[in-house]
C-alpha cells in the first residue's frame, strides 16, 4: 500500500469483446488476493454485469472509470484513493481496445496504465503474433506490455503463439480452453454473479488456470493527488427515504449511485418487486434496471407489490424508473415468446422485447435540476402513449433517449450515473 498516491496497476484488455478478459481479470483478483496482497479492481466504460463478477473475486465494490460518464478528475480521485489501499489495481477494458469514443486505450493512455491484452488463441497460430504486433503499435501512447492467450489447445498449440509474439511485448503464457472455467452468459452479457451458482468454485478454477507468469506485477503508476473538486455534497436528501428495487429482476445498480444517495443524505431501503407483499416505508422509489422480461408472470402476479407502487404513485411522491424499471411502469409488456404481462401501468403504453440490440451508447440529459450522464442498453421497443419532456443526447450531439415525465414518475431508457448529476438526482427523488 502507498502514501502516495502510486501502486503497481494494469489494464486487462482485448481485440474484441467475447476473448475471456472479465474471466482473466477475475481469475488474477482472485490469485492475487489468495497470495495476500489487496486488489482493488475497476471496470472501464459503463457495465452492471462483469462488476458483480469482479467484485466477488476480489472482495471490494468494483467501480467504473469513463472519461465522458464519469469524467477524468473523478477517475483520477478514484484511482488515487485506490492506490492508498492496495497492493495493485486491476482495470478490465470494455469491447476491443480501441472501440469506443472514449475507449479503454484512452483511459489507459490517460492514466498511463499498462496494458495486458487477452487474446483468444483458439482458432488461429502465428496470426496470434500480427494481432499482438498491430495492438502494440496501433497508437502512440498506450504502453502495451503483455499478453496472455485464452482458451489454447495445447501446450504445442501455445508454443507456436508465443513464438509469434514479438519482441517487447511480454508473453504470460496461457490458459487451457475449459468449459468448467468459463462464465455463463445471456443477451445483455454475463448472468448476474447471484445466479451463478457455482461462481466460487469458476473463480477457484480459473484463479489455479493461470501460469505463473501471470502473476507478474506491473511496475507503479502514480495517479496524483486527489486535489481535483470537492467531492462533498449537500444534503440535498437529508431525511428522504428511498426505496430501491433489487432483486432477480432489477439489480442494475453502480455503487457509485448508491453511495452518491447517502452522500445527499438519504436513507437507503431495499426491496423485492417480485417477493415482497408491499413497498417499505418510503419518500421515494428507484426502479433501476436489470432482467424484468426474465420474470413477467411472476411481477404481475404480485398484485399486492403493484397496488403499493400505484398508490405511490397516486399520492405524487416521486419514482425513478431506469430502463427495465420503466418497462415495469408501463401497462404491458411482451416478452420474446411473445407472451404478454400487465405491470404497474404508471405510464401508458407498452413494449416489446427484441432479438437484437435495439439501443447502445452514451448519454446526456439536461433535466431541471442539472445535467446528468449515463448510457443506454436494451432489447425492448416501447411505444409510450405520452409525448417525452425531454430528450438526452449523445456525445456527438445526436438526439438520445426520450425521457417522461408523469406526475412525479421520471422514467427512461438511459442509465444514470448518478454522481455525474447529484443535483439532477436530488430533483428528481426529493419532495419537490
Amino acid at each position: 500500500m502507498s502514501t502516495t498516491g502510486s501502486c503497481p496497476a494494469l489494464m486487462v484488455a482485448a481485440p474484441s469483446s467475447g476473448q475471456g478478459k472479465t474471466l482473466v481479470t477475475a481469475a488474477l483478483a482472485r490469485r492475487h488476493r489468495d497470495a495476500g496482497r489487496r486488489v482493488r479492481v475497476f471496470k472501464c466504460g459503463p457495465d452492471y454485469l462483469d462488476p458483480m463478477v469482479l467484485e466477488r473475486a476480489c472482495g471490494s465494490p468494483v467501480h467504473q472509470l469513463d472519461l465522458f460518464m464519469v469524467g477524468e478528475a473523478a477517475c483520477r480521485r478514484l484511482l488515487h484513493d485506490a492506490a492508498l489501499d492496495a497492493d495493485l489495481i486491476l482495470v478490465e477494458g470494455v469491447m476491443g481496445l480501441f472501440d469506443g469514443t472514449p475507449s479503454a486505450a484512452d483511459l489507459a493512455n490517460r492514466f498511463d496504465l499498462p496494458v495486458l491484452a487477452v487474446i483468444d488463441g483458439s482458432a488461429m497460430a502465428q496470426t496470434f503474433g500480427a494481432l499482438v504486433q498491430g495492438l502494440a503499435t496501433y497508437r502512440r501512447g498506450v504502453n502495451l506490455a503483455a499478453v496472455l492467450a485464452n482458451k489454447v489447445g495445447s501446450a504445442r498449440h501455445a508454443a507456436m503463439l508465443e513464438e509469434s509474439v514479438p519482441s517487447g511485448v511480454q508473453w504470460l503464457g496461457a490458459m487451457p480452453r475449459n468449459a468448467d472455467i468459463a462464465l455463463p452468459e445471456r443477451h445483455l452479457g454475463l448472468m448476474q454473479a447471484q445466479e451463478i451458482g457455482d461462481l466460487e468454485d469458476r473463480l477457484a478454477k480459473s484463479a489455479a488456470s493461470l501460469p505463473d507468469a501471470a502473476t507478474w506485477l506491473p511496475p507503479p503508476v502514480h495517479f496524483g493527488g486527489s486535489d481535483g473538486p470537492s467531492t462533498r455534497l449537500p444534503a440535498l436528501l437529508r431525511g428522504t427515504r428511498v426505496a430501491i428495487a433489487r432483486d432477480e429482476a432489477f439489480g442494475f445498480i453502480y455503487p457509485a449511485n448508491l453511495a452518491c444517495l447517502r452522500s445527499l443524505g438519504a436513507e437507503l431501503r431495499f426491496f423485492s418487486p417480485l417477493n415482497d407483499p408491499a413497498l417499505p416505508e418510503c419518500d421515494a422509489i428507484w426502479f433501476p434496471g436489470g432482467y424484468p422480461e426474465l420474470h413477467l408472470a411472476a411481477l404481475s402476479q404480485n398484485k399486492r407489490m403493484i397496488s403499493s407502487v400505484r398508490d405511490h404513485h397516486s399520492a405524487d411522491r416521486p419514482i425513478l424508473a431506469e430502463c427495465g424499471g420503466m418497462l415495469y411502469c408501463l401497462e404491458e409488456v411482451v416478452d420474446s415468446g411473445g407472451r404478454r404481462a400487465e405491470l404497474a401501468g404508471l405510464l401508458p403504453g407498452s413494449a416489446t422485447m427484441r432479438p437484437r440490440l435495439t439501443a447502445l451508447g452514451l448519454q446526456q440529459a439536461d433535466l431541471p435540476g442539472g445535467s446528468i450522464r449515463g448510457h443506454t442498453f436494451h432489447y425492448s421497443d416501447a411505444s409510450i402513449e405520452l409525448a417525452p419532456s425531454w430528450f438526452a443526447t449523445r456525445p456527438g450531439g445526436e438526439q438520445g433517449e426520450a425521457i417522461y415525465r408523469s406526475g412525479r414518475l421520471t422514467a427512461t431508457y438511459a442509465h444514470f450515473y448518478f454522481a455525474s448529476g447529484p443535483q439532477a438526482v436530488a430533483e428528481i427523488l426529493g419532495p419537490g
